[in-house]
């Protein structure tokens, strides 16, 4: 382990019964970085981060936080680690500056300030909206100042502006040199945050990388539609050469092909003359590539049974 290294993770095995909930996991998270762990339901995940955070212990593997054992040196780390899980609670007449106050011994009114909570400083925790609840837990797992932050499904049930509130948090965590560890399953937040994504099916990591690098690799099909202007064939443009198809109906036309095709079929169009009004270009996204990489991953015939499509896999619940 270097040290730019936070987290060290090889071979990393956990069952329940005869199910191996992760099987054989490697994974690193460089300081600074802001990773998610991406997948399906039952991907893993949540079971990852908790041996992460020494809350479970592993069947068989290495871990190392800090260079530290997470069960061994769990009172080492207690400073150095913060997190938020997935089943995140407190008493409901708690009020959020006891709160703060309980889990660091501080008023904790820069934070709750930072995070918009400093005029909900006196409410009790059950009268906190949705957003509201998931900044405090964010507060809460920041205010000791620790190294790394683990966040299991921070913002999932929360409506677009309340999520859109709580990403700002994190990347303020970001400029300050914080290193996250994100569980999710919503790609778009992913794609919003994450230096760097991992995604999980069945235990293990199926690829890595930054979310573009995801998207070159498995999402690499852009749709560009439009009317067809007058005198120009669809075989002028099912002959271009990053074309994989064309199809016209009722004068409209869809193409697709890589990306590198915008350019061919826009460039083809400003020669047919007008570029059409209705021109729309539709490019691929992570949910795109993560589609892709689940198909190609159920092909390769791992054993487990098919009961759903990759894509309605992918959008489930996590564990």
């Amino acid at each position: 382990m270097n040290d730019d290294q936070v987290v060290s993770v090889r071979g990393l095995v956990k069952a329940y019964g005869n199910r191996r909930v992760v099987d054989g996991l490697d994974l690193d998270v460089a300081a600074g970085e802001i990773v998610g762990l991406i997948g399906a339901n039952g991907a893993g995940k949540t079971t990852t981060v908790e041996c992460i955070q020494g809350l479970r212990r592993p069947d068989a593997g290495r871990l190392r936080v800090f260079g530290l054992d997470p069960l061994a040196d769990a009172g080492r780390l207690r400073g150095l680690v913060g997190s938020q899980l997935q089943s995140s609670g407190l008493p409901d007449r708690l009020r959020v500056a006891e709160a703060v106050q309980l889990f660091s011994g501080r008023d904790g009114q820069d934070l709750l300030e930072q995070f918009g909570l400093a005029e909900r400083r006196r409410a009790p925790f059950a009268s906190l909206s949705g957003g509201e609840r998931q900044r405090l837990f964010l507060v809460l797992a920041v205010v000791n100042r620790p190294r790394l932050v683990i966040l299991d499904e921070l913002t999932q049930g929360l409506d677009p502006a309340a999520r859109r509130g709580v990403w700002a948090a994190i990347d303020e965590l970001r400029g300050a040199g914080t290193t996250v560890l994100l569980v999710t399953h919503e790609l778009d937040e992913a794609e919003e945050l994450c230096d760097r994504v991992v995604a999980m099916r069945a235990g293990r990591v199926l690829d890595s990388g930054t979310p573009a690098e995801l998207v070159d690799r498995y999402g690499r099909s852009a749709t560009i539609t439009f009317t067809m202007p007058g005198g120009l064939l669809p075989e002028a443009l099912a002959g271009l050469p990053n074309v994989d198809s064309v199809r016209v109906q009722a004068g409209k036309a869809t193409v697709t092909g890589h990306r590198a095709a915008i350019a061919e079929v826009g460039a083809l169009l400003v020669q047919a003359g007008p570029v059409p009004a209705d021109l729309s270009v539709r490019v691929p996204r992570l949910e795109d590539a993560l589609v892709d990489l689940l198909e190609a991953a159920a092909g390769a015939g791992d054993g487990e049974p098919r009961a759903r499509r990759p894509e309605q896999e992918l959008m489930g619940a996590t564990r």
